[in-house]
């Protein structure tokens, strides 16, 4: 296995859907890094040599991945909620903060059904 970012990379998949696995980096970001560092998208990586490893390496160093992308998007959120938004008050409450409606569906976001006894009738 390939590491790269300090990610465990498939050996048997493309170049271009293995470094996917690498959190930040999707289809269109991978094809630009191979395409920087001078290899072929559709060779797989077990036929990456050291030099083509090495270049890669570089060039995924100047992107914001993994750990680093992780925390500032928990610090985006954090601000969110300091400043009390109604984005910021939404991921507080655990709700959808997009504007979906919450009454049926939403579930993702809420959790499991919390079921409520109805009232008793009194005669």
């Amino acid at each position: 296995m390939a590491r790269i970012a300090g990610v465990d990379i498939p050996r048997n998949k493309r170049g271009v859907i293995a470094l996917t696995y690498i959190f930040g980096i999707g289809r269109s970001r991978a094809k630009e890094i191979l395409e920087q560092a001078g290899v072929d998208a559709d060779k797989k990586v077990m036929d990456w040599n050291d030099e083509e490893l090495g270049a890669i390496r570089t060039t995924v160093a100047n992107y914001k991945i993994e750990g680093e992308l992780r925390s500032e998007t928990q610090l985006n959120i954090k601000r969110l909620m300091d400043i009390g938004c109604y984005r910021g008050i939404r991921h507080r409450s655990g709700l959808p903060l997009r504007g979906q409606k919450t009454k049926n569906n939403s579930r993702t976001r809420k959790g499991r059904r919390k079921t409520v006894a109805n009232k008793k009738k009194t005669m």
